[in-house]
């Protein structure tokens, strides 16, 4: 979910935070859990199944599609279709570059993902899965986002530092803003706000996604380099897991800061669950799943850090269900690795996504 494929692999010490996983395997500074004896307060998350997935490249972003059980994987240049219940691939959409984010606008039969290497975003056909045609973005573009409201989806290009935005139903780029930063995730409340990250300037923003204007600017402080972003619509509250290990809670009308929590090193994506008022950071270095619980709409608190694996670091959440999926790979350490590249390699073969749940 970084803004390049360098920068996105970085060390843990900078800003661009990544998969350097040899060098953090040290690092095991856990939040203590909280623990409450209901059992919203203390679910319990812990692996159900591994399901092997074919490939070799590096990853990023999840999306799950509850009425078809499809779980979509952007691997390197292909996006992977698996169907979680049966746990086989049903279709592969290749012919990419280096794509990262992926979302579904089912109304109009079609999905749209970011190539940030290809600076576009393919659009393919959700009942075919083939890739239908394309959209022109600015250079990286990486994290999107549907907003049902306008019927349309906005990018966020992060080295760019602006968003693309989309006309869902006919693949027309419609605008572009500036956003004054570099983006990483955004998210929409269905009301016709779309809010982001701007991880460059430690702040969120929230976008009329009808003007495509910035409306609002408000600092994450005393969080820092804010990465997944997730939204209780119903109750207008953001949570943004950020990589100096806190979690900033915001009120999306107003911008105040309403609890911080201790979350774990390396967050990529964060993710709330209506169904339980649990919010989910994903930790690839610690690893863990922090999981916190909205107590009320100004209250909250960490139920527990799930045991993960190294490298799970991107996610996607079944709402029916409440499992949330995660990915990763076993990595090995390159000794002498060639300027600009990764210090490691992923095994062959061992690239695998990982069911985690209170069954």
């Amino acid at each position: 979910m970084k803004r390049t494929l360098t920068s996105r692999f970085a060390s843990i010490a900078v800003v661009s935070l990544g998969f350097a996983f040899a060098v953090v395997l040290a690092v095991c500074s856990q939040a203590k859990a909280a623990h409450r004896d209901d059992v919203a307060g203390a679910p319990g998350y812990h692996l159900l199944k591994t399901i092997p997935v074919p490939g070799d490249t590096f990853w990023d972003y999840l999306k799950f599609q509850p009425s078809t059980r499809r779980l979509f994987i952007t691997h390197g240049d292909e996006v992977q279709v698996l169907n979680v219940d049966s746990g086989e691939i049903v279709a592969t959409m290749g012919g990419m570059q280096g794509i990262h984010g992926v979302v579904l606008a089912p109304e109009f039969n079609r999905g749209f993902v970011t190539d940030g290497r290809a600076a576009k975003v393919w659009i393919f056909d959700l009942k075919t899965l083939k890739v239908i045609g394309s959209a022109p973005a600015d250079d990286d573009a990486d994290g999107d986002v549907y907003d049902p409201a306008s019927k349309r989806v906005f990018t966020m290009n992060g080295d760019s530092k602006t968003s693309t935005v989309i006309d869902a139903k006919t693949g027309n780029v419609v605008g572009h803003i500036d956003l004054g930063g570099g983006p990483e995730f955004p998210v929409a409340d269905g009301h016709g706000h779309v809010y982001a990250n701007i991880e460059t300037t430690s702040e969120i923003i929230e976008i009329d996604s009808r003007a495509m204007k910035i409306t609002h600017r408000w600092p994450l402080a005393p969080g820092e380099h804010p990465s997944g972003l997730a939204i209780d619509a119903k109750h207008h509250i953001l949570f943004s897991g950020c990589r100096n290990q806190l979690m900033v809670i915001m009120n999306a009308e107003n911008g105040k800061v309403l609890a911080t929590e201790p979350i774990g090193v390396g967050v990529d994506a964060t993710r709330f669950d209506p169904g339980t008022d649990l919010a989910f950071a994903s930790n690839g270095f610690t690893p863990s799943l922090t999981v916190v619980h909205e107590d009320s709409p100004t209250t909250f608190h960490v139920v527990e850090d799930a045991k993960t694996e190294t490298g799970a670091r991107t996610m996607a959440l079944d709402p029916k269900t409440h499992d949330v999926y995660l990915v990763t790979a076993d990595m090995q350490r390159i000794d002498h690795p060639a300027p600009h590249t990764r210090p490691f390699r992923m095994v062959p073969g061992t690239f695998r996504v990982l069911i985690y749940g209170m069954k």
